[in-house]
Protein backbone atom coordinates (compact mmCIF):
# COMPACT_ATOMS: atom_id res chain seq x y z
CA UNK A 1 0.00 0.00 0.00
CA UNK A 2 1.74 3.47 -1.02
CA UNK A 3 2.02 6.03 1.98
CA UNK A 4 -1.13 7.97 0.22
CA UNK A 5 -3.21 4.72 1.25
CA UNK A 6 -1.94 4.54 4.31
CA UNK A 7 -2.17 7.38 5.76
CA UNK A 8 -5.85 8.15 4.28
CA UNK A 9 -7.38 5.25 5.39
CA UNK A 10 -5.57 6.02 9.35
CA UNK A 11 -7.09 9.88 8.41
CA UNK A 12 -10.47 8.18 8.04
CA UNK A 13 -10.11 5.65 10.87
CA UNK A 14 -8.81 8.59 13.11
CA UNK A 15 -11.39 10.71 12.14
CA UNK A 16 -14.24 8.18 12.82
CA UNK A 17 -13.09 7.32 16.08
CA UNK A 18 -13.04 11.38 16.86
CA UNK A 19 -16.85 11.35 15.75
CA UNK A 20 -17.52 7.73 17.71
CA UNK A 21 -16.95 10.18 20.73
CA UNK A 22 -19.45 12.63 19.82
CA UNK A 23 -22.16 9.83 20.05
CA UNK A 24 -20.87 8.71 23.15
CA UNK A 25 -21.18 12.15 24.62
CA UNK A 26 -25.09 12.30 23.51
CA UNK A 27 -25.53 8.69 24.72
CA UNK A 28 -24.06 9.59 28.24
CA UNK A 29 -26.48 12.31 28.31
CA UNK A 30 -29.26 10.62 27.28
CA UNK A 31 -28.58 8.06 29.58
CA UNK A 32 -28.02 10.33 32.89
CA UNK A 33 -24.63 8.54 33.38
CA UNK A 34 -22.03 11.73 33.95
CA UNK A 35 -21.85 14.65 36.53
CA UNK A 36 -21.44 18.28 35.37
CA UNK A 37 -18.40 18.07 37.32
CA UNK A 38 -16.96 15.18 35.88
CA UNK A 39 -16.96 16.64 32.51
CA UNK A 40 -15.61 19.54 33.48
CA UNK A 41 -12.51 17.60 34.39
CA UNK A 42 -12.74 16.50 30.94
CA UNK A 43 -12.72 19.42 29.43
CA UNK A 44 -10.44 21.31 31.50
CA UNK A 45 -7.82 18.69 30.23
CA UNK A 46 -8.62 19.01 27.07
CA UNK A 47 -8.69 22.85 26.79
CA UNK A 48 -4.92 22.49 28.20
CA UNK A 49 -3.80 20.24 25.67
CA UNK A 50 -5.50 22.00 22.98
CA UNK A 51 -4.54 25.28 24.19
CA UNK A 52 -0.26 23.73 24.50
CA UNK A 53 -0.98 22.39 20.56
CA UNK A 54 -2.54 25.37 19.13
CA UNK A 55 0.23 27.75 20.25
CA UNK A 56 3.17 25.12 19.78
CA UNK A 57 1.93 23.18 16.81
CA UNK A 58 -1.13 24.08 14.71
CA UNK A 59 0.20 28.16 14.56
CA UNK A 60 3.53 27.34 13.75
CA UNK A 61 2.85 24.40 11.60
CA UNK A 62 0.40 26.53 10.08
CA UNK A 63 2.47 29.63 9.00
CA UNK A 64 5.18 27.42 7.80
CA UNK A 65 3.13 25.89 5.49
CA UNK A 66 1.10 29.34 4.46
CA UNK A 67 3.74 31.94 5.16
CA UNK A 68 1.96 34.89 3.54
CA UNK A 69 -1.60 34.22 4.10
CA UNK A 70 -1.58 31.95 7.25
CA UNK A 71 -1.66 34.58 10.03
CA UNK A 72 -5.02 36.09 8.13
CA UNK A 73 -5.92 32.66 8.03
CA UNK A 74 -5.83 31.89 11.73
CA UNK A 75 -7.57 34.86 12.44
CA UNK A 76 -9.97 34.54 9.90
CA UNK A 77 -10.62 30.90 12.19
CA UNK A 78 -10.86 32.28 15.30
CA UNK A 79 -13.17 35.71 14.44
CA UNK A 80 -15.10 33.24 11.89
CA UNK A 81 -16.44 31.29 14.81
CA UNK A 82 -17.18 34.30 17.07
CA UNK A 83 -19.37 35.97 14.67
CA UNK A 84 -21.31 32.82 13.98
CA UNK A 85 -21.82 31.90 17.42
CA UNK A 86 -23.20 35.87 18.50
CA UNK A 87 -25.01 35.87 15.51
CA UNK A 88 -26.72 32.45 14.02
CA UNK A 89 -25.77 30.88 17.28
CA UNK A 90 -27.27 31.38 20.70
CA UNK A 91 -24.77 31.36 23.93
CA UNK A 92 -24.92 28.31 25.44
CA UNK A 93 -22.59 26.43 28.20
CA UNK A 94 -21.54 22.79 27.81
CA UNK A 95 -24.07 20.98 29.62
CA UNK A 96 -25.88 23.70 31.04
CA UNK A 97 -28.96 23.12 28.92
CA UNK A 98 -29.44 19.64 30.76
CA UNK A 99 -30.59 21.31 33.86
CA UNK A 100 -34.40 21.13 34.42
CA UNK A 101 -35.11 24.75 34.57
CA UNK A 102 -33.38 25.78 31.41
CA UNK A 103 -35.22 25.56 28.46
CA UNK A 104 -34.57 26.59 24.62
CA UNK A 105 -36.68 26.37 21.66
CA UNK A 106 -36.84 23.85 19.05
CA UNK A 107 -35.67 25.98 16.42
CA UNK A 108 -32.37 27.45 18.80
CA UNK A 109 -31.32 23.89 19.57
CA UNK A 110 -31.05 23.60 15.69
CA UNK A 111 -28.72 26.72 15.81
CA UNK A 112 -26.57 25.57 18.16
CA UNK A 113 -26.39 22.40 16.27
CA UNK A 114 -25.46 23.91 13.42
CA UNK A 115 -23.17 26.26 15.11
CA UNK A 116 -21.33 23.20 16.99
CA UNK A 117 -21.05 21.06 13.50
CA UNK A 118 -19.06 23.54 12.35
CA UNK A 119 -16.59 23.10 14.91
CA UNK A 120 -16.69 19.38 14.52
CA UNK A 121 -16.09 20.16 10.89
CA UNK A 122 -12.75 21.80 11.46
CA UNK A 123 -11.96 18.93 14.02
CA UNK A 124 -11.35 17.18 10.98
CA UNK A 125 -9.78 19.80 9.08
CA UNK A 126 -6.90 19.45 11.76
CA UNK A 127 -6.84 16.07 11.85
CA UNK A 128 -6.30 15.22 8.49
CA UNK A 129 -3.92 18.88 7.53
CA UNK A 130 -1.90 17.70 10.59
CA UNK A 131 -1.37 14.02 8.96
CA UNK A 132 -0.63 16.15 5.67
CA UNK A 133 1.83 17.79 7.09
CA UNK A 134 3.45 14.74 9.69
CA UNK A 135 2.13 11.38 11.45
CA UNK A 136 3.39 13.06 14.55
CA UNK A 137 1.50 16.55 14.07
CA UNK A 138 -1.67 13.87 13.12
CA UNK A 139 -1.93 12.30 15.85
CA UNK A 140 -0.96 15.09 18.46
CA UNK A 141 -4.30 16.72 16.72
CA UNK A 142 -6.18 13.58 16.83
CA UNK A 143 -5.74 13.54 21.10
CA UNK A 144 -6.29 17.38 21.40
CA UNK A 145 -10.01 16.97 19.05
CA UNK A 146 -10.48 13.56 21.19
CA UNK A 147 -10.14 15.11 24.82
CA UNK A 148 -13.08 17.38 24.31
CA UNK A 149 -15.43 15.55 21.91
CA UNK A 150 -17.61 13.70 24.57
CA UNK A 151 -18.66 16.82 26.33
CA UNK A 152 -19.50 18.09 22.40
CA UNK A 153 -21.52 15.51 22.16
CA UNK A 154 -22.88 15.79 25.73
CA UNK A 155 -23.88 19.19 24.39
CA UNK A 156 -25.12 18.98 21.74
CA UNK A 157 -28.06 16.28 23.40
CA UNK A 158 -28.28 18.33 26.18
CA UNK A 159 -29.55 21.02 24.13
CA UNK A 160 -31.87 19.05 21.74
CA UNK A 161 -33.83 17.54 24.53
CA UNK A 162 -33.89 21.51 26.56
CA UNK A 163 -35.58 22.35 23.25
CA UNK A 164 -38.46 19.85 23.67
CA UNK A 165 -36.48 17.26 20.94
CA UNK A 166 -36.92 13.42 21.18
CA UNK A 167 -33.93 11.57 23.23
CA UNK A 168 -33.64 9.81 19.38
CA UNK A 169 -33.32 13.15 17.91
CA UNK A 170 -30.80 14.03 20.62
CA UNK A 171 -28.39 10.96 19.59
CA UNK A 172 -28.82 11.47 15.81
CA UNK A 173 -27.76 15.11 17.03
CA UNK A 174 -24.42 13.67 18.19
CA UNK A 175 -24.29 11.52 15.39
CA UNK A 176 -24.55 13.99 13.03
CA UNK A 177 -21.35 16.18 14.29
CA UNK A 178 -19.66 12.98 14.10
CA UNK A 179 -20.19 12.67 10.63
CA UNK A 180 -19.08 15.98 10.30
CA UNK A 181 -16.02 14.87 11.87
CA UNK A 182 -15.16 12.48 9.46
CA UNK A 183 -16.38 14.48 6.37
CA UNK A 184 -13.34 17.40 7.51
CA UNK A 185 -10.77 14.64 7.59
CA UNK A 186 -12.07 12.84 4.56
CA UNK A 187 -12.20 16.55 2.69
CA UNK A 188 -8.09 17.54 3.45
CA UNK A 189 -7.26 13.46 2.93
CA UNK A 190 -8.80 13.66 -0.62
CA UNK A 191 -7.45 17.14 -1.11
CA UNK A 192 -3.77 17.71 0.55
CA UNK A 193 -2.96 20.82 -1.16
CA UNK A 194 -6.05 22.62 0.55
CA UNK A 195 -3.73 21.82 3.96
CA UNK A 196 -2.27 25.98 3.13
CA UNK A 197 -5.72 26.76 4.09
CA UNK A 198 -7.29 24.31 6.23
CA UNK A 199 -4.52 24.13 8.68
CA UNK A 200 -4.47 27.80 9.77
CA UNK A 201 -8.34 28.26 9.65
CA UNK A 202 -8.34 25.19 11.54
CA UNK A 203 -6.19 26.35 14.22
CA UNK A 204 -8.06 29.75 14.58
CA UNK A 205 -11.21 27.72 15.23
CA UNK A 206 -9.76 25.54 17.54
CA UNK A 207 -7.43 28.48 19.47
CA UNK A 208 -11.34 29.63 19.58
CA UNK A 209 -13.55 26.56 20.92
CA UNK A 210 -10.88 26.22 23.77
CA UNK A 211 -9.73 29.43 24.92
CA UNK A 212 -13.95 30.72 24.44
CA UNK A 213 -15.66 27.91 25.01
CA UNK A 214 -14.05 25.48 27.04
CA UNK A 215 -11.74 27.25 29.59
CA UNK A 216 -14.60 29.85 30.54
CA UNK A 217 -16.99 26.82 31.66
CA UNK A 218 -13.95 25.50 33.36
CA UNK A 219 -13.68 28.49 35.21
CA UNK A 220 -17.36 28.30 36.74
CA UNK A 221 -15.85 25.49 38.84
CA UNK A 222 -14.20 27.14 41.87
CA UNK A 223 -10.94 25.84 43.94
CA UNK A 224 -7.24 24.96 42.24
CA UNK A 225 -8.06 21.36 41.31
CA UNK A 226 -9.68 22.36 37.47
CA UNK A 227 -6.44 24.40 37.10
CA UNK A 228 -4.13 22.02 38.13
CA UNK A 229 -6.45 19.74 35.73
CA UNK A 230 -5.83 22.43 32.98
CA UNK A 231 -2.20 22.04 33.57
CA UNK A 232 -2.10 18.41 33.61
CA UNK A 233 -3.39 18.73 29.91
CA UNK A 234 -0.89 21.23 28.90
CA UNK A 235 2.11 18.86 30.42
CA UNK A 236 0.40 15.88 28.80
CA UNK A 237 1.50 17.74 25.27
CA UNK A 238 4.85 18.76 26.65
CA UNK A 239 5.42 14.81 27.39
CA UNK A 240 4.16 13.73 24.11
CA UNK A 241 6.57 16.36 22.67
CA UNK A 242 9.71 14.73 24.14
CA UNK A 243 8.41 11.27 23.14
CA UNK A 244 8.16 12.49 19.25
CA UNK A 245 10.30 12.80 16.44
CA UNK A 246 13.27 16.19 17.01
Amino acid sequence: MSRFGSTFWLTLALGFGAGLADYVGGALLVRRAPSRRALRYIMALGAGFMVAAVLLEMVPEGLEVNPHWGPLLVLVGFCGVHLLEHTLVPHFHFGEESHEHSHVSGRTSYKVLLGLATHTFFDGIAIGSGFVVSRWLGWVLFFAVFLHKIPEGFTVASVMLAGGQSRRAALNSALFLGVMTVLGAMAISLQPTWVREGLPLAAGVTLYVAATDLVPEVNREPGIRMALVFFTGVVIFFLLRLIGPV
